[in-house]
């Protein structure tokens, strides 16, 4: 039994899930970011003490087409920020399709439609949060960071920043971080 959960955004949400699956006595053949498969399927019972179980965490449990879709968008387009290995050259458009097997507009209007935003416009504050969560680290040069997330140069990212955040990278230095978001908060 296929089952699709909202907010597994990371590597610890895999973790969590398969927890509350250990706690439910429930067996999976696999956790990936937003499903799981489990070996049989759960009587209803079950599947609503699991439901509850993952509320209170911060996970839903999915159960309509579109939004299935738009949470295995926001799942690949936040896996692909998480691993700052965008290319220069990346296109949204087949990163999704060749996912999705889906044809891109009728995915990007369900999502906008969903969403109220575009899929290129969620990517870009996906990039931006990730930007302000590696200055925070401080771990990286300005120019490193425009290259992992597939910037053009460090104007263009210099440039998006300030258009999506109101300051420049220098003022959000100097305030230490204090303006980021959790990654299932984008966009909200």
């Amino acid at each position: 039994m296929k089952i699709f959960i909202k907010n597994m955004v990371c590597p610890r949400c895999i973790m969590s899930v398969e927890e509350i699956l250990k706690s439910n006595k429930i067996k999976a053949n696999y956790v990936r970011l937003g499903e799981v498969e489990t070996e049989t399927g759960l009587s209803d019972e079950k599947l609503k003490k699991l439901s509850t179980d993952l509320l209170h965490v911060g996970f839903e449990i999915l159960d309509d087409f579109k939004s299935k879709l738009i949470d295995q968008v926001k799942t690949i387009i936040t896996q692909k920020v998480q691993q700052e290995d965008i290319e220069s050259h990346f296109s949204i458009n087949s990163e999704l399709t060749g996912k999705i097997f889906k044809d891109y507009s009728t995915i990007s209007k369900m999502f906008s439609e969903v969403e109220g935003i575009t899929i290129e416009r969620f990517f870009i504050l996906q990039k931006i949060e990730k930007v302000k969560e590696l200055l925070t680290y401080n771990e990286f040069p300005l120019n490193d960071i425009a290259f992992r997330l597939g910037y053009s140069s460090t104007q263009h990212l210099s440039s998006q920043f300030k258009k999506n955040t109101g300051m420049t990278i220098t003022e959000f230095k100097k305030k230490g971080g204090s303006k980021r978001k959790a990654i299932d908060q984008i966009a909200l």
